[in-house]
């Protein structure tokens, strides 16, 4: 078999699986529901509430988070409605705690104690620290923050809301509702927010 034989062997083979992929529709949201329903078993305190999606999510679900410009304006006032500010008016904390909560992925799992202090994982999406080696990118970095933000209280209570519920800002963001859904404590969100913008923090070295 020639050259020129071969790479029409493998063209009509590209063509053919793209063509297949492309007839196969996508599943339904209530399919995707039913196969994790299916799949996932409740144990302990995962429950199968993690499973199923709020309103806000099978709405960017089914718009392919492309909701209507009036949907999203509604719905991100209801998500900004559920974040609860400190009643201290404080909402930057230590830290140094704050760094290890960014650098820890642990809690809430099934043979985790119902209440047991989680980490946010933070590394898994953002650049934090100059110096980090490993480091997702499916958020935006967010090293020196702090220094090209500023650190005054307007900054602070935005990040401290932006950590709390995201999706009051951006509807349909992949980050987690940290404090609407109590995977941190607001002592732990005031940490992370004081690592990111306290000019003492690695994040902004």
């Amino acid at each position: 078999m020639t050259k020129t034989s071969i790479y029409l062997c493998l063209g009509a083979l590209a063509a053919a699986l793209a063509a297949a992929q492309s007839a196969q529709a996508d599943p339904s949201p209530m399919e995707v529901r039913a196969l994790l329903h299916k799949d996932f078993h409740a144990k302990g305190q995962a429950t199968m509430s993690r499973v199923d999606q709020d309103d806000l999510q099978f709405l960017c679900t089914v718009t392919h988070n492309k909701p209507s410009a009036k949907r999203v304006k509604e719905m991100e006032a209801d998500q900004h409605a559920t974040i609860a500010y400190p009643a201290d008016g404080k909402y930057m904390g230590d830290w140094t705690k704050g760094q290890k909560i960014a650098e820890s992925g642990a809690g809430m799992t099934w043979s985790d104690k119902p209440g047991t202090p989680g980490g946010g994982g933070c590394y898994n999406c953002h650049q934090l620290s100059p110096k980090e080696e490993s480091y997702g990118t499916v958020g935006p970095s967010l090293t020196a923050m702090g220094k090209k933000r500023g650190d005054g209280l307007e900054v602070q209570k935005y990040v401290y809301g932006k950590i709390y519920n995201s999706k009051a800002s951006n509807l349909c963001s992949q980050m987690p509702r940290f404090g609407t859904s109590g995977s941190l404590t607001e002592e732990q969100i005031k940490d992370l927010t004081a690592y990111l913008l306290d000019p003492a923090s690695p994040v902004n070295q």
